[in-house]
């Protein structure tokens, strides 16, 4: 099953996606935030207790990977490793380029963001 997500430009409306995600019993385990600026996806996770993707999700032969790997490669990879397929990653990629930020749901069958 791939992911749920929606593309936001406003952190102040992913935070409300995320409250009303959580009201409707997703487990805040499966809500990660997703963005081309690492600073920002820190800032992000501590607004609102969502997740990144890590070594937990990635495994450690790809976090060891992304070591060597450029930018958009490893954000590429990030995101087929929690279930986006190949084409889908790089769309979502190309958004995330643009400076927008992926709100993105695992494990779920259907989402209302």
């Amino acid at each position: 099953m791939q992911p749920n997500y929606q593309i936001f430009g406003d952190d102040e409306q992913m935070g409300e996606s995320i409250d009303r995600i959580k009201s409707h019993g997703v487990d805040e385990d499966n809500i990660y935030i997703i963005s081309h600026d690492n600073d920002h996806v820190r800032r992000a996770k501590r607004q609102t207790d969502a997740n990144k993707i890590g070594v937990s999700e990635t495994g450690l032969g790809t976090a060891t990977k992304n070591v060597f790997r450029g930018k958009d490669d490893k954000l590429i990879s990030k995101l087929k490793e929690i279930g986006f397929d190949q084409s889908k990653a790089k769309e979502l990629h190309k958004e995330l380029e643009k400076g927008k930020t992926a709100l993105v749901v695992t494990n779920e069958e259907d989402v209302k963001f």
